[in-house]
């Protein structure tokens, strides 16, 4: 047993201080960014936000709408290959270039993975999604994809820990997802133990990604625009975006009306739900690491993106970063005991 004393930080527990621009205005900023990937040697350009692969989050329908934007989505993997198929025949062959095709670790899933590529060159990226990523089955399934897919970007995930990092890239990965229990309906850290300060996190796997020339994703733990722009800062090269992306029309979920209002269910993948649904139970050898809440029904993802990518642009214009890539040269951060003036967080909004 060993006690790291360093202390580690999540969003809450920074700010970024403000530094002299010469920006006259938030349209100056370029959120695009250009990536050359380390092993698939891949060009890709867009901006740098990722739709989760969560069920009422990664879906074909929110493909539709992020790809307008430039944005990813990670599908999730519960789609049948007919579903795929429909769905690749009824999009543009630019659609295709936004889309993360998600898979497990399976004999079944690396099957249905190649089904799934063989269906269009334009499928550019493979997301290998597991909650722990320090197996050795992992990274052999990893090294397997590698030497099946050698011109495939492959994002391959959830580790917290910069040595781990470091072995994900040697072994094939072009991106590591980086997070274990900040998610808003992950309850991982309660039932285990087990997890990382998101913002370190970001911060010590960038530093060994980027030495090696591979990428992260910073997965998890963003509650608000603002928390974006302290994952690009501490380092990130893409955002994972799962709860501020849920209860949206795109995220095709079950919508319930209670006391006239609309909400719909949003839940994490590890969840009771999630389990008796795509697995028909839970093993007996195991327990539900998800919530299950109901988020009030928000209609279109259109007008939360337009609010992500403006607070994101503000703060480029406060620390000068005319583009995202300078966001993170640009950034100091400094601790704090509070994020804002909450005095009136529970009166009546209009």
């Amino acid at each position: 047993m060993r006690i790291e004393e360093d202390i580690k930080l999540s969003f809450k527990d920074v700010l970024i201080r403000p530094k002299r621009s010469i920006l006259r205005s938030r349209s100056q900023v370029e959120l695009s960014r250009k990536f050359i990937f380390k092993h698939s040697c891949i060009s890709w350009s867009g901006i740098p936000i990722i739709a989760s692969n969560m069920d009422t989050v990664g879906t074909f329908t929110m493909v539709k709408v992020l790809s307008k934007f430039e944005i990813l989505t990670a599908i999730h993997k519960y789609y049948t290959i007919d579903q795929w198929i429909n769905f690749i025949q009824s999009v543009s062959v630019q659609t295709l270039n936004y889309i993360m095709v998600s898979t497990g670790t399976s004999d079944s899933d690396f099957s249905k993975i190649k089904a799934i590529l063989s269906l269009s060159d334009e499928l550019k990226y493979i997301c290998i999604d597991v909650a722990n990523g320090y197996s050795e089955h992992f990274v052999s399934f990893l090294k397997k994809a590698r030497d099946t897919f050698p011109n495939i970007i492959i994002c391959a995930g959830n580790v917290v820990t910069g040595e781990m990092v470091e072995e994900l890239i040697l072994a094939g990965a072009d991106i590591v997802k980086v997070g274990i229990g900040p998610g808003s309906v992950c309850t991982t850290r309660k039932k285990t133990g087990i997890g990382y300060p998101q913002l370190s996190a970001v911060i010590e796997c960038a530093d060994a990604a980027h030495g090696l020339g591979g990428r992260i994703i910073s997965d998890g733990g963003c509650i608000v625009p603002g928390d974006l722009a302290k994952s690009f800062g501490g380092g990130a090269d893409f955002v994972m975006l799962g709860g501020m992306l849920a209860g949206h029309e795109e995220s095709e979920g079950s919508v319930l009306e209670k006391n006239g209002k609309k909400f719909m269910i949003f839940y994490g993948m590890s969840s009771d739900i999630a389990m008796k649904k795509y697995i028909g139970s839970i093993a007996k050898y195991r327990t539900s690491e998800g919530k299950i809440v109901l988020l009030p029904f928000r209609g279109s993802v259109v007008d939360t993106i337009k609010d992500i990518l403006g607070g994101l642009r503000s703060s480029c214009t406060y620390v000068g970063a005319e583009y995202l890539k300078e966001l993170t040269k640009r950034t100091t951060f400094i601790r704090v005991s509070e994020q804002e003036n909450c005095i009136f967080n529970h009166q009546e909004m209009i």
